[in-house]
């Protein structure tokens, strides 16, 4: 059985989906409004409760990583790929190429772009944070607005590297 929630964001509502045992899929708003939950889900706050309190903590600055059970559903060299996200650490950008090298694929950057579009589950595995070879922003399901506004997020939230001073 499905369940789901919307939560209001700062870069818009979104839709969560889970399976009882884990978090499915979130869905990013679409022209600024949520996404229909499918018809065959169950509207419960209770069960995306964890979900929500996670995400509600990263959009206030308190979470940089997530605890929440995930059970995206994919081939497997798209979790391989969402795999490989997950690695990447909050505040930080990669290129998809890096992505295609960490998973020893060099020559699957495209493929890596097309895994990471389809990406179910958006901020908690964290496409936002691949970009461009060049540092340019690349597309994003819930559109470049939101992505900016989730790196400069980050980037704000980001803990300071601490500075060793020798004497």
């Amino acid at each position: 059985m499905l369940y789901y929630d919307h939560l209001d964001t700062p870069i818009g509502p979104l839709l969560l989906v889970g399976d009882g045992e884990g978090l499915v899929y979130i869905g990013l708003p679409r022209h600024g409004a949520a996404q229909p939950a499918s018809p065959d889900a169950t509207a419960s706050k209770p069960k995306l409760h964890a979900a929500a309190r996670e995400l509600d903590e990263y959009f206030a600055g308190m979470r940089r990583q997530f605890d929440v059970p995930l059970r995206p559903s994919g081939t497997p060299f798209q979790l391989e790929v969402w795999g490989a996200l997950l690695t990447i650490p909050y505040g930080e950008t990669v290129s998809y190429a890096d992505i295609a090298r960490r998973i020893r694929r060099p020559r699957a950057v495209r493929a890596v772009g097309a895994a990471n579009g389809a990406n179910p589950l958006s901020i908690i595995v964290p496409c936002h944070r691949v970009i461009g070879s060049h540092g340019d922003l690349t597309g994003y399901g819930g559109g470049l607005p939101a992505k900016r506004w989730l790196l400069a997020h980050e980037r704000k939230h980001a803990p300071v590297p601490s500075l060793t001073l020798t004497a």
